[in-house]
């Protein structure tokens, strides 16, 4: 008669688990773990990317109201990606929100300092609220 492999006898020692079926648990739920937060994070990431497209193709189109509420969107789920601040900034400025445009392109050149677009953007915008000045 052959023994049966028990694969969650070892993890008991090394998890502390005096029992096998707990710690076969412990393993179970810490794979399951590690599956959901992977996800999250990845899933956050890809609908980030997904809004960050759709915001600058409404941009595009000029429907800022909505590339303004993706960008946001995708700004928070991805807060990392000085693209996504840098097209936010200019749908903000295309609305007139020059305070709120320049303060997403300081976010976008503070993640990123040799975004081009962002720095020239930033002055975009200054040279805008300057020119309305008295």
């Amino acid at each position: 008669m052959r023994r049966r492999r028990r694969v969650a006898a070892p993890l008991a020692g090394v998890v502390g688990v005096a029992s096998e079926s707990l710690a076969r648990r412990v393993c179970v739920i810490a794979v399951a773990l590690v599956l959901v937060l992977g996800c999250t994070v990845g899933c956050a990431s890809l609908r980030g990317a997904r809004l960050y497209r759709s915001g600058s193709q409404a941009l595009e189109r000029g429907e800022l109201t909505l590339a303004v509420a993706q960008l946001e969107e995708a700004a928070r789920l991805v807060p990392q990606a000085s693209e996504i601040q840098n097209h936010l900034g200019l749908s903000y400025l295309a609305l007139g929100r020059r305070e709120a445009a320049r303060g997403a392109f300081d976010r976008a050149l503070q993640l990123d300092c040799d975004n081009q677009a962002a720095r020239d953007n930033r002055l975009l915008a200054e040279g805008q609220a300057l020119q309305s000045l008295p």
